[in-house]
């Protein structure tokens, strides 16, 4: 019987951004957390020090949860792995991927399971090679060329100095992630380059030099990239006659959603949990939400660790109403009035 973190295979520390090289390969390694529940006679049976323990491993548990796998990330993992191929043996002139939609609707979700699967196929067929075979970057906010050409340096934990300038930055890069072998360049907050500022045609026609001269596939992420600016004037026009779009957004309440839930569901490791109570609630959690997974995931996990600190081990309608989304849901979602029981809520 295992009661504390280490023996559960628990993290004890907090992530590391993957935006840097150390942070992404642990990103990578790390699997999912497992938890199992003790019997309930082993559980009423531990003492206070080991119930903490056991209390803070299943925290740590739900804090993370699973990644439901939904229909854009399932698309995304496809079209970059088809892209990868396709590139495989270009010389110029590489096609790569854009995702875009509504802000918390999983882009940047979808596109760290791209890379994670990515090197994982890598490491796997090239065992023994020190390859660097994702790049994982955000585009920064108001940047110049010199602080996109940091953030790759960054992520590759290269030393810099005053004296070097955005082409010194980007030609040691390049040169890095060639010999490293890098085929999966993903930039983040692509939505910060606007065309139609100087700035942004110069932070443009930066990204398209490290596009030019590292032989990758590059997939781009960002809220609403076409109304944005990103496609605007003939530098946009050539972003845009390269990629292929994919785009995210909210869930409409239909069977993907109700399996989503379901999953969730099956992932709850509450001692009162009833299977298939969270299933009950689909169409309040819909409501709820509007349909938006980043929100959905926090509502299920904050209920869920709510329950495990406050004794009652399962979560019902009325607790998770006393759980707070995001302003911009909250304040969309309309308020439902609650059935008396505080339990079903909905005959979904």
């Amino acid at each position: 019987m295992v009661v504390n973190a280490p023996e559960f295979g628990l993290p004890e520390d907090r992530r590391m951004p993957t935006t840097t090289l150390e942070g992404w390969r642990r990103f990578v390694d790390e699997d999912p957390i497992a938890f199992d529940l003790l019997a309930v006679d082993d559980w009423k049976a531990l003492g206070p020090r080991a119930r903490d323990e056991y209390d803070e491993g299943r925290v740590n548990y739900h804090s993370e949860l699973i990644i439901v796998e939904t229909p854009t990330v399932r698309d995304v993992l496809h079209q970059g792995r088809l892209l990868t191929l396709v590139n495989r043996r270009e010389i110029s002139a590489r096609r790569g991927l854009i995702v875009s939609g509504p802000w918390a609707t999983g882009k940047s979700t979808a596109i760290k399971q791209l890379g994670r699967a990515h090197e994982l196929r890598v490491r796997q067929r090239f065992p023994d090679h020190d390859r660097i075979p994702v790049v994982y970057v955000s585009a920064p906010p108001n940047g110049s060329p010199r602080k996109l050409a940091t953030r790759f340096a960054h992520f590759l934990g290269l030393p810099l100095k005053s004296r070097h300038n955005e082409m010194d930055i980007a030609d040691a890069v390049c040169e890095i992630l060639t010999d490293a072998r890098c085929d999966l360049v993903m930039v983040d907050e692509i939505h910060n380059i606007n065309m139609a500022t100087s700035t942004g045609k110069d932070l443009s026609d930066h990204l398209k030099y490290f596009a030019e001269h590292i032989p990758a596939t590059f997939v781009y992420a960002g809220i609403n990239v076409e109304r944005e600016g990103l496609f605007t004037g003939v530098r946009g026009k050539q972003i845009a006659a390269r990629c292929v779009m994919k785009y995210t957004g909210n869930f409409p309440y239909q069977a993907e959603w109700r399996s989503m839930i379901a999953l969730m569901d099956d992932s709850l490791r509450l001692h009162h949990h009833e299977a298939g109570s969270l299933v009950r609630l689909a169409k309040y959690l819909h409501t709820r939400t509007g349909g938006s997974i980043s929100s959905l995931s926090h509502l299920v996990r904050a209920a869920a660790i709510s329950a495990i600190a406050e004794g009652s081990e399962r979560i019902t309608r009325r607790s998770l109403e006393c759980i707070p989304v995001d302003h911009n849901t909250q304040s969309d979602s309309p308020r439902t009035p609650d059935d008396g029981d505080g339990e079903v809520g909905d005959a979904a």
